[in-house]
């Protein structure tokens, strides 16, 4: 086994390549050893959307495995736990600046404002979000071990701290590891029933197993956790080869579909000026001849448009919902997004909300969800920060007084549209949350997920592609279709089991019209149970981890 303290001044074995690297990455310490932690986690970005390398993951994490081996070599204590977390902290500031690279642009949609602030996106989140990292690796060292234990060990340790960034401090799981599989319509059907932290958890051993070629003790030892892996990878594609059917899901009857994606630039969206420009935008879309069967309004039966779609309250404009309640024929209904202030109106105590509203013929509002999961900084400025935030000039990313406030939890319901299934309604990044899409409390089942979002903000970069992703994730683990319109891309119809239907590319303009497909039967074992079957999971491998560490404190190989 090649297994060293960082002073060993041995040569590299002559076992070949791989035991040479794995021997010089032990070996490593200091600066040298944190800048590996940073490429690795670097690499391991490629594997999320859009661009799907999960070769990537296998190295960074097997990287990953050797650096710890190297910061664990020595004695047990608070020294060595120390350098793991630094380890990991290093490893997810590599894998959260090369994924979340694209919120810088997000800065320069008014430059003039937020340029300066750049590097508090763009490095400064990363750095935060790398804490948890931290804790994991941590937390895998109290169980390492020198054989394959070790493999269980990073993946309890890495899927924990997901989980808690998920939830924490309002929660942020985007890009979860689980992700590397979720691009895959086979593999993601495991979120079915463990959902994305559950796929976090089963992809570390498997992507990391290959660490054992070069360090385990034996032919066994280093073999036998890679073609565990193997088989642990076909398992779960076997599975969903058996979940996915082969015929398309059945669809709605009497739905008819018409997602508008006007791909509005961001610096022009919100120009009240423009104001009578956009909702003209809107209206001639929405009756545009797609198709010879489907002509414009008349041949739909609900247009959807997304996020913040007005740059005004269309609640409060009778001539707009006037005019948009003229094209609207009886028996069509429109889901748009809008910002709703709260009634009774005044300017001196205006509360907003970002809302999703539908409008019917004659410009009739009928129900409405107000966004309960807000964005920090975007949408909002965090209480415990907003006056000194403030006093240094920055405020939230969208142009509201005072910004927008969350929906109350009780509001966070199933909305009720006529002609269609009951529908849970997502507002923009809400969709990236496990277990939240579907309210615990909801008196039914709804029959599809609605996300209305404004990627607009991000250009052209792989942050609406990992968005989107993430929305897809969520029609698998809760067994819904998707409908999902965006102002500038991706807007989809995607079926209860994750295949895309139809879809709009980023950064186009045009009609998607499409039926709606069914809900699947019953409900999926994570939509029952939701992070229960991650928990079962989670203490298992909590369990091998002490076991493997165990047979090493009595010198069983």
């Amino acid at each position: 086994m090649i297994f060293a303290r960082k002073s060993d001044t041995r040569s590299v074995p002559a076992a070949g390549w791989l035991d040479g690297t794995a021997h010089r990455i032990i070996l490593s310490h200091g600066w040298p050893r944190l800048g590996l932690a940073v490429l690795a986690g670097a690499v391991g970005a490629l594997a999320m959307p859009p661009y799907g390398v999960f070769p990537a993951l296998v190295v960074s994490l097997t990287v990953a495995v050797w650096l710890v081996d190297g910061a664990s070599a020595g004695p047990r204590g608070w020294r060595t736990l120390r350098d793991c977390a630094a380890i990991g902290w290093a490893w997810g500031f590599g894998y959260f600046v090369a994924g979340l690279w694209w919120l810088g642009a997000a800065f320069l949609v008014e430059a003039d404002q937020f340029a300066w602030a750049m590097p508090l996106g763009v490095v400064g989140l990363p750095a935060v979000l790398a804490i948890f990292y931290a804790l994991g690796f941590a937390a895998a060292r109290l169980v390492w071990s020198r054989g394959p234990g070790r493999l269980f060990a990073l993946a309890f340790g890495l899927a924990a701290s997901e989980w808690l960034r998920g939830h924490w401090f309002t929660g942020f799981p985007w890009n979860g590891l689980g992700m590397a599989l979720g691009g895959n319509l086979w593999l993601m059907q495991g979120a079915s029933v463990i959902g994305l932290y559950g796929l976090s958890l089963i992809v570390v051993p498997i992507a990391a197993a290959p660490a054992t070629l070069a360090t385990g003790a034996g032919t066994r030892a280093r073999i036998g956790p890679l073609l565990a892996a193997a088989l642990a990878l076909a398992a779960l594609a076997l599975f969903g080869a058996w979940r996915v059917p082969g015929k398309p899901d059945a669809t709605i009857a009497g739905v008819r579909l018409r997602l508008i994606q006007p791909n509005i630039a961001q610096d022009a969206k919100f120009q009240p000026d423009d104001r009578y420009a956009v909702v003209d935008k809107y209206l001639a879309l929405s009756d545009r001849a797609a198709s010879p069967d489907r002509s414009g309004i008349a041949d739909v039966t609900h247009i959807v448009w997304p996020e913040s779609a007005f740059p005004f309250l269309v609640q409060r404009d009778p001539e707009t919902l006037g005019r948009i309640g003229a094209v609207l024929p009886e028996g069509k209904l429109l889901l748009t997004g809008a910002a709703r202030a709260q009634e009774p109106f005044t300017r001196q105590h205006a509360v907003f909300f970002n809302s999703i509203l539908t409008i019917a013929h004659g410009g009739t509002l009928g129900d409405s969800y107000d966004k309960v999961h807000l964005v920090p900084f975007g949408e909002y400025l965090p209480a415990p920060l907003d006056a000194i935030l403030k006093a240094v000039g920055l405020r939230q990313f969208v142009s509201v007084p005072g910004g927008f406030t969350a929906g109350s939890r009780q509001g966070q319901r199933i909305l009720t549209v006529p002609g269609l299934p009951p529908v849970a309604a997502t507002l923009c990044y809400e969709s990236i949350f496990p277990g939240a899409i579907v309210p615990a409390e909801a008196p039914v089942v709804p029959g599809l997920i609605l996300n209305l979002t404004n990627d607009a903000w991000f250009g052209d970069t792989p942050g609406p592609h990992q968005h989107f992703a993430q929305a897809r994730l969520r029609a698998v683990e809760e067994g819904l279709p998707l409908v999902r319109d965006a102002n500038s891309g991706i807007s989809a119809v995607v079926d209860a089991h994750g295949r895309i239907v139809a879809a709009l590319p980023l950064g186009t303009e045009g009609v998607l019209d499409a039926d709606l497909p069914a809900r699947i039967p019953g409900r999926t074992l994570y939509a029952r149970l939701g992070d229960a079957p991650f928990a079962v999971l989670l203490l298992g491998g909590l369990l091998l981890a002490a076991a493997g560490r165990r047979r090493e404190a009595n010198g069983i190989a």
